[in-house]
This record gives structure tokens, C-alpha cells and sequence, in this order.
């Protein structure tokens, strides 16, 4: 019979759990090492994050973004143009009840098109950013329903596309505006183009209306369209007017741009851009997904800011 050898005396003591971790060292801990600091690429991912910022915001404005602000703006100048109409302090004219010049994107009249099912609210002026808002009334002209030929633009695609259908209104259709002297109605006497013959000069005391947007492909305009209307309703009295045919900027003419907002597309950018290097060195410090949470929110509010400048310098009846 084979017997066991005893284990020597100086030998471990057999354990069943896993063996002992090393034990510490008083050296100092060696930590990952960084990579260097590249001044050219932290430059390159801010670039990025601006050009994405601002073409996200720029295709956001002309679609989902700038419907929705269509939408608010109206409800708000509704409910102000309403509430001026029942305590009779709407405009009349140029000027105020108080005297004042009107300022541009005031509401002045609430425009209806029962053919095309349209009811909106006109503001004062036809700069692009007046029409991001609505139809705007030019400024040079009477207001509806008085004497002389008043007109009205409105965008053909963004910001709401009030005018989208306005090439499909049938001779004899009637329009309708309330101003704070009454209801007007006007009847469409026919469409016009660019080379299309002008219509007959209105007479002494009547009213015409000319509603202007652009034509061409979408968010592409090429050319302007006009849709004329005579008034069949009483004339309404005209204020004096200090602001004669033509005192207008080139900004409020049809398919202008405004040129002032070139300020604001500069000041827009320079947040954006520093925005965009604290994104990139915060990318470096946090790690990604803290970077992202972060500064996404921030980002975005500047890139629409930034396009939103940028489509003011678009044709106004974009």
C-alpha cells in the first residue's frame, strides 16, 4: 500500500479562493498619457460644428421651425388686431390713433381668401422679416379698402407658404379685409406675370388690390406673380399720408433682401463659433456623450439664430 509523503514544513497552506492581489507600492501611479494638444484640429471640429449648426437651423427656419413660428406669430397678432378692433384703436392710415408713425410688423388687417381657404393677419411693411411673420402690407400704398391700389405680399414657400396656392385663385373670386374702418371685399379681375400686359388705370375715388408673391420651383423664386382685385365695396376715407408712392427701401420691394441684417448674421456667428471651440475643448475634458448633452441644446439655439438672420437676406417673398 502506497503512502503520502507529508508536505514540508515550510510549505503554503493550500486555500480555495483566488490568490492575494500584490501589494502596494509607494512608487508614484502611472496614468495614461494624454494626446497632445492640436491647436489646427480643435479649430477644424469647431468650423464643423458651426457649418452643421447653421445648415441644420437654415433648413429647420424655411420648414418645420419656421411654420411654427407662422403659426405663433399669427395667433399673437390675431389676438392684439382683434382687440384693437373692439376698442377702435386699429390703424387707419400711416399713423396711429395716438399719431404715431405705424411700426413695421403691427398688424393692420385681417385678410381672408374663402376659394383658397386662407385667413391671415396683414402686418405693416414688407421687409423678409415683416413676412416671416405674415402677409405684410406695403407701406407706400393706402390700406385696404380706401382709394387707390393697395398691395400685399406674402411668401410663396417658408415661413408658413401663405401665398403657396395664390396662382390657383379664379377670376371673380373674392377676397375679403377687415381694417379698423370696416369690411371690405374685392373681386379677382386676373392674374399677372412678368411681361403680361398692365391692367387699366383704376378712376378717381375707386380701389384696387394687388396681391404680389414669388413664382418658381420651390424655395427657388424666379420671377413675381400679381393678382389683382377691384374693390366692390363703399370706398373708405384716406388719412393724409406722409410716406408717398415709391418712399420705400429696396429691402421692401418685391423679392428684396435686407441688408441691415448682415449685423446680426455677424454677431450670430461670433457666438456660435466660441460656442463651438468651449464644445471642443469640453469634448476633450468630459468625453462625448457629457459634451453632447451639454452643449447640443446651446448649439442648436445659435444655428437657428444664425440662419434666421441669414434667411432675412433671402428675397422677401421666399
Amino acid at each position: 500500500m502506497t503512502t503520502l509523503a507529508p508536505p514540508p514544513a515550510d510549505a503554503p497552506a493550500p486555500t480555495d479562493g483566488p490568490p492575494d492581489p500584490p501589494p502596494p507600492t509607494d512608487g508614484p501611479r502611472q496614468e495614461t498619457p494624454r494626446p497632445p494638444a492640436r491647436p489646427g484640429l480643435a479649430l477644424a471640429g469647431a468650423a464643423l460644428c458651426v457649418l452643421a449648426a447653421v445648415l441644420l437651423g437654415f433648413a429647420a427656419n424655411l420648414t418645420v421651425v419656421g411654420h411654427l413660428q407662422h403659426a405663433r406669430d399669427q395667433r399673437t397678432a390675431y389676438d392684439e388686431l382683434r382687440k384693437e378692433l373692439a376698442l377702435g384703436t386699429a390703424p387707419v392710415g400711416q399713423r396711429d390713433y395716438e399719431g404715431r408713425t405705424v411700426k413695421p410688423g403691427a398688424p393692420v388687417a385681417l385678410l381672408r381668401v374663402p376659394a383658397l381657404g386662407i385667413k391671415e393677419v396683414v402686418a405693416e411693411g414688407t421687409t423678409s422679416e415683416v413676412l416671416m411673420s405674415g402677409p405684410g402690407h406695403r407701406r407706400d400704398t393706402p390700406l385696404p379698402g380706401q382709394a387707390g391700389t393697395s398691395v400685399i405680399m406674402g411668401r410663396q414657400w417658408g415661413y408658413g407658404s401663405p401665398f403657396l396656392e395664390l396662382h390657383n385663385l379664379p377670376t371673380g373670386a373674392r377676397l375679403e379685409l377687415t381694417t379698423g374702418q370696416a369690411k371690405s371685399v374685392y373681386e379677382i379681375t386676373g392674374v399677372r406675370r412678368a411681361g403680361d400686359p398692365l391692367p387699366a388705370p383704376i378712376g378717381q375715388g375707386q380701389g384696387r388690390l394687388t396681391l404680389i408673391t414669388a413664382t418658381g420651383g420651390p424655395y427657388t423664386p424666379s420671377g413675381v406673380l400679381r393678382i389683382d382685385a377691384e374693390l366692390i365695396t363703399p370706398v373708405q376715407a384716406s388719412p393724409p399720408r406722409d410716406l408717398r408712392p415709391g418712399w420705400i427701401a429696396a429691402s421692401e420691394e418685391a423679392l428684396g433682401g435686407d441688408g441691415s441684417a448682415w449685423l446680426r448674421v455677424f454677431l450670430w456667428s461670433q457666438g456660435l463659433l466660441l460656442a463651438s471651440l468651449l464644445a471642443v475643448v469640453a469634448h476633450r475634458v468630459w468625453g462625448r456623450w457629457q459634451t453632447w448633452i451639454c452643449a447640443g441644446p446651446p448649439l442648436l439655439a445659435l444655428g437657428l439664430a444664425d440662419s434666421g438672420a441669414i434667411v432675412s437676406l433671402l428675397p422677401n417673398l421666399l
